[in-house]
């Protein structure tokens, strides 16, 4: 398939170009009460059932991110929050950045719900995507990306988060 340029799918915009940095944030279907607009300050807040407070869901999404890495896409660095996820990606030529998030989502879905034993949705509907211009704009994603836990009192440096790209460099014999 073919890189779809900008689209929309729902109400967000999305620009979809093969080879090109990306961070994409999707979240679960309850963390953004329906009155208030979508924000980092409300994620933050982890708000709604926040299920990968788990460390067994957190693992699921982790892992399912780091499935296709270096063959459907170069996941360059990523966060499991609570009630939100973040990953900073370049796709490859035959794969569009919409198809690998619905694949994240449907696989997390059915574990997450056998996990806590339940049914029904787990991700709102839509996703959010940003294309870095530069190789600033990359660097700073990155750090966002990487800090966020920090910034959102979860543990005082990235690197102790075990659910992000920094805490799963910083010890990677402790996760086999």
């Amino acid at each position: 398939m073919g890189a779809k340029g900008w689209h929309r799918r729902g109400y967000l915009p999305h620009f979809d170009g093969h080879g090109i940095s990306q961070h994409v944030v999707f979240r679960l279907f309850d963390s953004v009460p329906p009155d208030e607009r979508d924000g980092d300050d409300v994620l933050d807040r982890h708000m709604g059932v926040a299920f990968m407070r788990d460390p067994a869901c957190a693992r699921i999404v982790a892992e399912a991110l780091l499935h296709g890495d270096g063959q459907r896409y170069v996941l360059q660095a990523w966060c499991v929050m609570p009630n939100h996820v973040h990953a900073l990606i370049a796709t490859n030529a035959k794969i569009e950045l919409g198809l690998i998030v619905h694949a994240w989502k449907r696989f997390t879905t059915r574990r997450i719900n056998e996990s806590v034993g339940r049914t029904g949705a787990v991700w709102a509907k839509d996703y959010f995507d940003r294309y870095m211009r530069d190789d600033a704009h990359f660097e700073t994603t990155r750090s966002y990306i990487e800090r966020n836990p920090v910034v959102a009192n979860l543990c005082d440096g990235p690197e102790e988060w075990p659910f992000s790209s920094a805490g799963w460099r910083e010890t990677p014999k402790e996760r086999e």
